[in-house]
């Protein structure tokens, strides 16, 4: 990794910012830091990656939830297991349709709706400033890489985009 130093600095500040953020206003952390883990684990980058990121979570959210109460209109335990198999087939079959090409970012909003028993309310703002979480670490180690450069006295031919767009793929 070239910028480990630059990718350092800004996760850390903006991680730092979001914990503070997330305390703050009463958001579960973790899944904007889950959300922030799928906007770098696909391969889209930029404002294309943020969006794929929550789009993907945004289905699995979709699924857990309709497991959840799906499941919860029967007794037996029979459903549930049904209900699983098929939101498990559906979310890999969703691929097919590009800006829902990434499955485990659906497997990831599948398990924070399952962990956080369904509550949409307190899954949604995380999730979605999770994306943006991202992809400013993405903008941010950019500029970072880009100011090094220049008081490093090196040609500065990139743009900022296409100096976060690498990072994106070296994170």
């Amino acid at each position: 990794m070239k910028h480990r130093w630059q990718i350092a600095i800004s996760a850390g500040l903006l991680a730092g910012l979001w914990a503070g953020v997330a305390d703050v206003f009463q958001l579960v952390t973790w899944i904007g830091f889950l959300s922030c883990s799928t906007f770098f684990a696909q391969a889209e980058s930029g404002i294309k990656g943020m969006f794929m990121a929550m789009s993907t979570n945004l289905s699995g959210v979709f699924w857990g939830w309709l497991i959840i109460a799906g499941s919860s209109l029967f007794v037996s335990p029979t459903f549930g297991y049904l209900f699983t198999a098929i939101a498990t087939s559906a979310m890999c079959l969703q691929a097919s349709y590009q800006k829902l090409a990434f499955i485990p970012g659906a497997f990831i909003g599948c398990c924070v709706t399952f962990a956080m028993g369904g509550d949409i309310a307190a899954i949604l703002p995380p999730l979605l400033i999770g994306a943006m979480l991202g992809y400013s670490m993405s903008l941010l180690t950019g500029q970072l890489i880009n100011l090094t450069e220049k008081f490093q006295g090196l040609s500065v031919n990139k743009s900022v985009d296409a100096a976060s767009n690498n990072v994106a793929k070296e994170l």
